[in-house]
């Protein structure tokens, strides 16, 4: 009521469920735990405007909309436009990023009546903007699936996450921190293994046993006649014994 707009229904369905959340977990190094991942939804009480007011309590002190760049190109191709500080926009806080950005919720049609569609955008910290979602689900899983890591929102930008934060992306989320390879290399995770080589049936061969060269009748004859002298003496020997 006091910013004249609605809030988009998905986004209406999470606070009455809850007012807001946060969630963060934490790595264990040298046995001394390190906070690590974060998670931040504002409550309503915290979905603060940005640009309308001053950056400082001075009277002639500039503030957002004093400071933006107008000489960026919006709206040209496939870029959505960008949204704006003045009265042409309502942006509202939904993350602070632990002050590596800020997660808004934007409307950016309020003039001469606010428009109800929303997009989510990610203003980071040189005051430049960059589009992540048309709608607040959409944000919410893509929240979850990066399990908040350290500057995870940066991923989304022309220039990408820190060094640092992409050791921790490597660590936890190595895929997804590897997304112009999927797109460019669709089957470059699939696996491609052929069923059909790995469990074709191997037909083993027979091993033939040699059968030995036959041997002519003269020399069986001799070998019997030997066998049979050999056999002869052995009993005389026994029965002298």
């Amino acid at each position: 009521q006091k910013n004249s707009c609605v809030l988009p229904e998905d986004l209406k369905n999470f606070y009455l469920m809850t007012d807001g959340f946060q969630i963060t977990w934490s790595v264990k190094t040298d046995d001394t735990p390190m906070p690590l991942g974060s998670m931040v939804i504002n409550s309503v009480s915290k979905l603060c405007r940005l640009g309308g007011s001053s950056m400082y309590t001075l009277p002639s002190a500039p503030t957002l909309a004093d400071l933006e760049d107008d000489t960026d190109e919006e709206g040209n191709g496939d870029k959505p436009e960008k949204p704006h500080f003045d009265s042409r926009s309502l942006i509202f806080e939904l993350d602070p990023c632990n002050g590596n950005g800020k997660v808004c919720l934007v409307y950016k049609h309020a003039e001469p009546v606010v428009s109800p569609d929303t997009e989510i955008w990610f203003l980071d910290r040189a005051l430049y903007w960059h589009f992540l979602t048309k709608t607040f689900t959409a944000y919410y899983r893509l929240l979850i699936t990066h399990l908040g890591l350290p500057q995870w929102q940066y991923a989304f930008t022309s220039y990408g996450v820190s060094p640092q934060a992409k050791q921790w992306f490597n660590m936890y989320k190595p895929i997804t921190i590897n997304t112009a390879l999927l797109s460019e290399e669709a089957d470059s995770f699939v696996n491609k293994l052929d069923p059909n080589k790995v469990f074709k049936s191997k037909n083993k061969t027979p091993v033939l046993k040699k059968k030995p060269p036959p041997q002519p009748p003269g020399s069986q004859k001799s070998h019997t006649s030997t066998t049979s002298a050999k056999t002869s003496s052995l009993a005389g020997n026994s029965s002298r014994k």
